[in-house]
């Protein structure tokens, strides 16, 4: 899966996980929108989430911001939005926090979801910390990548999310 990043580069660039990527080229950078290649667009704005129906897609593109400055507007690039589920952050930065993943740990959820296993593997491991993210989301990953589509990922999300 070809991996491509808006970025905007307002992170610090020591704990920036895209140029980190870029530099082990496992994603491509890119300043502007128009330069960005259609692809399904990891958005937390977005009505549906990602999917194993969205696997035929060999594009997935994160917009990496800081999280203070990101907003809906900045989303605007082409291709299928979609929104990860609950998942909770592995980095030093936001560790536990649900719904609050960095650039790699997106690009990982999304590669796991869309049944690309080793990849997501492989770029974890390029992070000290990479590993602990696979480990606390294991059981939702799998769960989420044997769903058959969008709704039913929900459906999952929800048993994490509001637990009865």
């Amino acid at each position: 899966m070809d991996l491509h990043v808006r970025y905007e580069g307002d992170d610090d660039p020591e704990k920036c996980t895209a140029r980190k990527l870029a530099r082990f080229d496992l994603a491509e950078l890119h300043r502007s929108p128009r330069s960005v290649p259609p692809g399904v667009v990891l958005d937390p704005y977005a009505e549906r989430a990602l999917s194993p129906a969205d696997a035929d897609e060999d594009v997935l593109v994160a917009l990496d911001c800081s999280w203070e400055t990101a907003e809906e507007e900045a989303f605007k690039l082409d291709g299928p939005h979609r929104a990860l589920p609950f998942l909770v952050a592995g980095n030093p930065v936001s560790y536990g926090t649900p719904f609050r993943l960095n650039t790699v740990e997106a690009f990982a959820a999304g590669c796991y979801i869309l049944g690309h296993e080793e990849q997501a593997e492989r770029l974890m491991s390029k992070f000290r910390w990479g590993h602990t993210f696979l480990e606390l989301n294991a059981e939702p990953l799998e769960r989420y990548a044997n769903c058959a589509d969008s709704t039913e990922v929900v459906a999952v999300q929800e048993e994490y999310v509001d637990p009865e």
